[in-house]
Order: structure tokens, then sequence, then C-alpha cells
């Protein structure tokens, strides 16, 4: 799961991509290259599950952020930024809702609303140009091509056609509404706009919660999520000892908002749920879509567990809390045996058991 950074000059973009992983990219120089790094996502119920079985190992699952290189100019992504972006799997884009003197507001975005409504128009531009290339290319295809293939072509040209017409009209690929063979079909142009898109503010240090709160709402749209945190002091928390930071925290007051908060929303943002396994002293989460049949949740784990599947041994984290332990759940009749296709439920904790 990936998710590509995005934001105006001046927004804390590397400061909450720092925040999020705890790197320590420079957060004044303007980078030639995308950075990468890595978020575990705060799981209670992973922590439940390693009071229960003590094991030696505990992984949470992950969320992988990228930090789009800015332009002190503005905005632009192009060329290889493109692509990357396009692979990315949602758009996380940092707005600025502090005050600096030291920290020029960029014209694009003087206010979170404006900046939250330019930016979808730079990402519609973006996505209108990837169109626009493809219907001309087209057109020249549809010269020469048979009957049967033309017949084909015009279908996904006018498909094309009703999305430049949404974007033109400022509505995002994502709220435009597509049968389950057109959204297929717009899968394999990677829109910016068909993307799920997490906003976040950047709040200041002294920020009142009410006018934040006020904020969120405000910027809260249709397939659009909203969260914040203060860049700084989340960026300077996360070079603490895990213990330290607590204290911190507590001391501060910072509970609220965070990236803890951040990390989840990207998580939830995509769909996805966890469901957790207990092998070899190693308590894992591991994240896949909602309702994933369980062979294909296997395979997240090895190829071989997909291919060689033969039943998921399934009890409910609810219920294993409950017993204590799997003998005692499978005492009770809340362990479950389950074919490959079974959709995983959030929470399962289940036992693959596959010959290959």
């Amino acid at each position: 799961m990936e998710l590509s950074i995005l934001g105006y000059p001046g927004a804390g973009k590397t400061t909450l991509f720092n925040a999020l992983t705890g790197a320590r990219t420079e957060t004044a120089a303007y980078a030639a290259r995308p950075t990468v790094g890595v978020a575990r996502i705060p799981d209670p119920r992973l922590e439940r599950l390693a009071e229960l079985f003590r094991p030696q190992r505990i992984v949470p699952a992950e969320v992988h952020y990228v930090d789009i290189p800015g332009r002190p100019d503005g905005f632009s992504i192009s060329g290889e930024l493109l692509n990357t972006v396009q692979r990315a799997d949602a758009l996380l884009h940092v707005v600025r809702a502090f005050e600096d003197a030291a920290v020029p507001v960029h014209p694009q975005a003087p206010s979170p609303a404006t900046a939250v409504r330019n930016m979808e128009a730079e990402l519609a531009l973006e996505d209108l140009a990837i169109l626009e290339r493809r219907l001309e290319r087209m057109e020249t295809l549809s010269k020469g091509a048979k009957a049967a293939e033309r017949q084909v072509m015009e279908q996904e040209r006018r498909l094309l056609q009703r999305v430049r017409e949404g974007l033109e009209q400022d509505v995002p690929a994502r709220q435009q509404t597509f049968e389950p063979h057109e959204r297929k079909t717009m899968a394999n142009y990677q829109l910016l706009t068909a993307k799920p898109l997490l906003v976040v503010l950047n709040v200041g240090e002294g920020h009142a919660s009410e006018p934040v709160r006020e904020l969120l709402e405000e910027l809260r749209g249709e397939n659009r999520h909203v969260a914040a945190l203060c860049g700084k002091l989340e960026m300077e928390l996360a070079q603490l000892p895990q213990e330290e930071e607590r204290e911190f925290r507590e001391a501060l007051g910072a509970d609220g908002m965070g990236r803890a908060e951040v990390i989840r929303a990207s998580h939830e943002l995509l769909g996805l749920v966890s469901f957790y396994t207990f092998v070899s002293r190693e308590v894992r989460a591991w994240s896949v879509g909602s309702a994933t049949p369980a062979a294909q949740a296997a395979g997240v784990i090895h190829s071989d567990m997909e291919r060689g599947f033969i039943r998921g041994e399934v009890v409910a984290f609810a219920d294993l809390e409950g017993c204590g332990s799997l003998a005692e759940a499978r005492q009770r009749g809340l362990l479950r045996l389950e074919g490959k296709g079974y959709p995983v439920q959030d929470g399962d904790v289940i036992t693959f058991l596959f010959n290959v």
C-alpha cells in the first residue's frame, strides 16, 4: 500500500513525511527525486494478541509513503514523477493551516479551502491531458481498424469523453459513476483524480480544537477524507524513543490528533481490513481489501499458500480475546474451519493450512 504525498510549497509536505515515517529528510531543501519511507500502522489489537501469544516477534502492517519533490514556484509533476504518482494507491495532500511569518504563503494556497480546490484542479488538468492524448490516438487507430475493433474503440471513446466532460465540470473521476466493466477500463489509465484522497491539515502547535474541527468539516467531501496534525511537533516526537514519546504526549495533551490517526486514516482510505497470523513465534498483521477470499489473503503471505490452500482456521479477535487462548476458543466452538472462498473479516485471526 503506497501513498504519494503532494502539497504546495510551505505546506510542510516533507515535515509530514518525516513525522509519519520517522525519517530525517531535510525540510528546507527541494529534492531531485521522490523519497520513500515506511510507517507501521498502530494497532491495539496486535498489541493485545502479543499479550496473549507472547511471541518473540511482533510485525505490524505497514503503509509506504512517497514524498513527491516540489518546486519553489509551485506544484508540478511530469515525466517520471507523474509515473510515480500514477502508480500510487492513493494520494495524500498536505494543506497549510498554520501561521509562520518565516514561511511564505504560496499564492495558490492562501487558505486551506483554496489549496484543496486548486490542487484538485491541477490533478484534473493532468488527467485531461492523459485523456486527450488517448482520444487523439484512438482517432488515428480507428481509421485502419476492422469493424469489430472500431465498435470496441467507439465504446471506449464515449466513456473517455464522458469522463472528460465530468472533469471539465470539476467532478473528479473518483466521484463519477462507472459500470463494473467501465471501471476496469478506466483502471488502465491510472487517473490521478480517480485515486482515493486524504487531505491532511498541518496545523500550528497552539491550535484550538474547535476551529480545526470546523475546518475539517468544511473540507470533508464525497470520497475525500480529512485529518489534522501538527507536523512540526509530530516530526519532533517521531525522533524520540517510544516510552519517552508517550510521556511527552501525555504532558502536552497531544493524544487527540497525531500521526497515528493519519496512518490509520491512510489504511482505511483504501477500504482495507486487517487480519492476523501467529506462526513460528511471530504475531503479524496483514492488510487486504474488504471481503477478500481466504485463498487470496493467504497469497498475500506467500504464493505457495494460495496455490496449495486447503482451509483456514479462523477466530474473530473479540472471541479470542474473550477466551484468552486458541485452545479455549476451539473448546467453545468459536474456532471455525473456512474454505478458500470465505470473505476475510476485519480482526480475523487465521491459521492457513496448505499443501504444495
